[in-house]
């Protein structure tokens, strides 16, 4: 894989006031705690201090990050905007007027760019499904025709199919493609290149999940927010807009209903949320880029976990050991009385950088048993299997691994063959996407780890010979649908109410 571009300078975390003990604190607690980190930075004074990726996780692979992505289609709005070819008050039916069904209701005739940017429509759930069965190949139409039990401006109500909307008004506006216009108007000039977005069948960009950056892109992008829109002397978006997108501008509430999250109830901007300390954009499974401006501080994360309890191990452990920013009222106190020491020097730096050099996620333990092969059928029972019942698994040793083929697949024919590693990680791309596997033989049954590298998912295969049955299960499975051979294929194409 070649060499990754840098897109922002690095420095020791001393030289800008971090403490590369409270950094080693952040990692104890989200190993403490269980959660599956894939990879970390942290950027201070607009620099890199801190940077990691879980193996086989790495720098250079682009990764998805969900309904991040909703965040950047509210940038691509604001660059339309900025261009006079859009407001925030312009009205839905004006925009799209074919989409627009005979029987639509006043309020749906009311609905601004604004509602669909603060996700205030006035519907009581996220929409996506509900629309897509409505009118099944016009989301639009769909999303115009729902009932709606508040009116408009009046609730914060998490919902997928508004960023689908703005996406579609963008592209329109525009007349560029989504992914096209944001290349063209922010990821070039920032040095990411054209990214990767998952699409719906007919070719457009989902617009509120699918995009893919490499972690320090991400980064990248939060340093942009935090200037305000401007990069290398360039405001590649509007000062106006990033204020606005990033202010509260409605209640908002956490996804599930009671659960404790208070870094998603302080308030939803532009399709962005307000957290206890700054804002965020977040994408599902923990996909963060975290925006501090009172402390300089961005925070780029992948993983597979909740996002919460990596934003609890944030504000507990690392913003303690950031020292205070001269300003002109003075220090920043803002972390409060349980700061850290924070005067860590080299050897602590040094510490740290070797422990993020040797990040790992745990490879499948047990022997390799040369020339043991064995076949098996899979059973499909549960809900997290990735392959359908009855799929012919098996396995094959091959240059001390194995050759793992699942197929021919019932309703396609399709067989999928991974290289896996024993002690070690290995890869392939049976169908475009790289999978890298690891796996050993227990008590029997042979266990492999099939890591869709550029997800935040993996699955678990186990075969058992003497049963004669073997399972493929999600850890967590996709958004976007169970059946991994859906996941092997680049861009992902569905349809957008699986999502």
């Amino acid at each position: 894989m070649p060499a990754q571009r840098l897109l922002l300078p690095r420095s020791a975390p001393s030289a800008v006031g971090v403490s590369s003990r409270a950094v080693g604190a952040f990692l104890d607690r989200l190993a403490e705690l269980s959660v599956e980190c894939h990879s970390l930075v942290v950027v201070r004074r607009g620099q890199v201090v801190a940077e990691g990726w879980w193996a086989p996780y790495s720098a250079q692979r682009p990764h998805l990050l969900y309904s991040l992505t909703k965040s950047v289609t509210a940038l691509a709005v604001g660059l339309a905007v900025a261009d006079g070819l859009l407001a925030t008050d312009d009205l839905v039916v004006d925009l799209l007027p074919e989409h627009v069904p005979a029987d639509a209701s006043a309020q749906a005739r009311r609905i601004t760019v604004h509602h669909l940017l603060t996700m205030t429509a006035g519907h009581p759930r996220n929409s996506l499904e509900e629309a897509w069965r409505r009118e099944p190949g016009d989301l639009v139409r769909g999303f115009l025709g729902l009932p709606f039990d508040a009116p408009e401006g009046t609730r914060h109500v998490y919902d997928d199919a508004t960023a689908f909307l703005l996406a579609r008004i963008v592209e329109r506006v525009t007349g560029r493609g989504l992914a096209e216009f944001v290349d063209e108007r922010l990821f070039g000039p920032m040095g990411v290149g054209p990214a990767e977005w998952d699409r719906v069948r007919g070719g457009a960009v989902f617009g509120f999940q699918g995009l893919h950056l490499t972690t320090e892109a991400v980064a990248a992008l939060g340093e942009l927010l935090l200037r305000g829109g401007s990069w290398g002397g360039r405001q590649l978006v509007p000062r106006a807009w990033v204020e606005l997108a990033t202010r509260r501008h409605i209640d908002s509430e956490p996804f599930i209903e009671g659960a404790d999250d208070p870094d998603f109830a302080c308030g939803y901007g532009y399709q962005f949320w307000r957290s206890r300390h700054g804002f965020h954009a977040n994408g599902a499974y923990g996909q963060q880029c975290v925006v501090v401006p009172a402390h300089d501080l961005v925070v780029a994360v992948t993983a597979q976990g909740r996002s919460q309890t990596v934003f609890d191990a944030l504000w507990e452990f690392l913003l303690p050991g950031l020292a205070p920013l001269e300003g002109p009222d003075g220090p920043d106190t803002a972390a409060g009385p349980d700061r850290l020491d924070t005067a860590d020097g080299p050897e602590q730096d040094a510490l740290l950088a070797e422990r993020l050099r040797r990040l790992s996620l745990p490879l499948v333990p047990g022997t390799a048993e040369p020339g043991r092969a064995a076949r098996a059928k899979l059973d499909a029972a549960a809900a997290e299997s990735a392959l359908p019942d009855g799929t012919q698994a098996a396995v094959e040793p091959v240059d001390g691994g194995w050759r793992v083929s699942l197929g021919p697949l019932p309703d396609t024919g399709t067989v999928l063959d991974f290289e896996v590693g024993h002690g070690g990680w290995r890869e392939s791309a049976p169908l475009g996407r790289p999978v890298v596997a690891a796996g050993g033989w227990q008590d029997g049954r042979f266990h492999a780890d099939l890591y869709v590298i550029t997800t935040p998912h993996r699955v678990r295969l186990t075969l058992d010979p003497a049963a004669g049955t073997a399972t493929a299960l999600w850890s967590t499975p996709p958004l976007t649908g169970p059946r991994l051979e859906l996941h092997l294929r680049a861009p992902l194409l569905t349809r957008p109410d699986v999502c």
